[in-house]
């Protein structure tokens, strides 16, 4: 798959320390030069040049033989709201995602793009409206978290693969992304405080279970029955409401992680009382959190958001009802398009 990022080139940003040392070594530098690569490259080096302790030679050779991939933002906006900042990131290749800072008293959360475009084709949601383009490289997910500080000077304590694309439909380098993003000589990123959202990948949910990342599963559920669930995901056509689930509960099993369930309430089309005892009734006896979005409203569809009153009564209902941990995502970047798919649309006329 060319995608004019020199694909023939070492991709410096998508190794590991001990991978850099082979590689110098390779070259026929000491192995402790891979070490200053790994380091310049997470002080900022955008070239070989940027790594200033490297000779004058190996600096040559790595122009010639690798490429550090990279995400620079294009545009960024700030909310008067609430100080979300929506990034719009270009590629190498130019192509465009998108990710989302949030501010929370926790701390500050990135939401990151593992794609451009997606193929999964879920009706809500604005990333998919021209499907898949392709999946982006480890450095490329890293990338959009040092080009984010590096344009704020703010930390980024945690993320959220929840932009655009599906993280499990780009498993291998989502896997190697997290395990770097986790490194204690790169940016230190505890499990914990990373979030994995997806629509329902039967097989790539069982693969995550036995890596015991110790991540937070999300699982775009945003329907209780397989037929309402077509309608809005197409995924449900090919894994059934009761195989997603009961990856879920191998999911549980395996990790010990309580699953969030993500529910984006449409109006009048998944957020009736009948609606909420269904999703009471799924998750009752499960270890489960479910997480309440009122639902973005994007110019290509016409679903209409929730009204407050509806959203509540959900929420009492299967909390209240269905002794079930219940939380409504706080509405952060509503004046800047913060649901992600939105400004690569505009920008590229999809």
């Amino acid at each position: 798959m060319e995608t004019g990022c020199e694909q023939a080139k070492t991709d410096l940003l998508s190794l590991f320390p001990e991978e850099l040392e082979s590689f110098a070594a390779s070259l026929g530098h000491p192995r402790y030069r891979g070490r200053q690569i790994w380091d310049g490259l997470y002080r900022g080096a955008k070239s070989p040049e940027n790594i200033r302790n490297l000779p004058a030679g190996l600096i040559e050779t790595l122009k010639s033989s690798a490429v550090i991939r990279r995400a620079e933002v294009e545009e960024m906006y700030v909310s008067k709201l609430d100080g979300t900042r929506k990034f719009l990131f270009r590629l190498c290749d130019g192509k465009a995602v998108e990710g989302v800072l949030m501010k929370y008293r926790h701390g500050n959360t990135l939401c990151l793009s593992t794609q451009v475009g997606c193929r999964m084709g879920c009706a809500f949601c604005a990333s998919t409206k021209a499907g898949l383009d392709r999946s982006l490289f480890p450095s490329e997910m890293i990338g959009q978290i040092l080009a984010c500080r590096e344009t704020t000077g703010e930390d980024v304590g945690h993320l959220v693969l929840m932009g655009m694309g599906e993280p499990l439909d780009n498993y291998e380098n989502v896997l190697r992304f997290l395990r770097l993003v986790n490194h204690e000589r790169g940016l230190n990123i505890g499990m914990r405080h990373i979030s994995l959202s997806t629509c329902g990948l039967v097989p790539q949910i069982d693969r995550l279970a036995s890596e015991k990342l110790g991540l937070t599963l999300s699982v775009s559920l945003h329907a209780a029955t397989d037929e309402k669930r077509k309608e809005i995901m197409p995924v449900a056509r090919r894994y059934s409401l009761e195989e997603l689930m009961a990856a879920c509960d191998r999911y549980t099993e395996a990790t010990g992680r309580r699953i969030s369930y993500e529910y984006a309430l449409i109006a009048g089309v998944n957020d009736t009382a009948e609606d909420a005892a269904a999703v009471g009734n799924l998750l009752k006896r499960r270890l489960a959190h479910l997480n309440l979005i009122p639902v973005n409203p994007i110019r290509e569809r016409d679903f209409r958001q929730s009204g407050r009153e509806a959203v509540d009564a959900f929420a009492d209902a299967v909390r209240k009802g269905y002794g079930i941990e219940v939380t409504v995502r706080r509405k952060l970047g509503s004046d800047i398009d913060a649901s992600c798919g939105q400004l690569r649309a505009r920008r590229d006329g999809l």
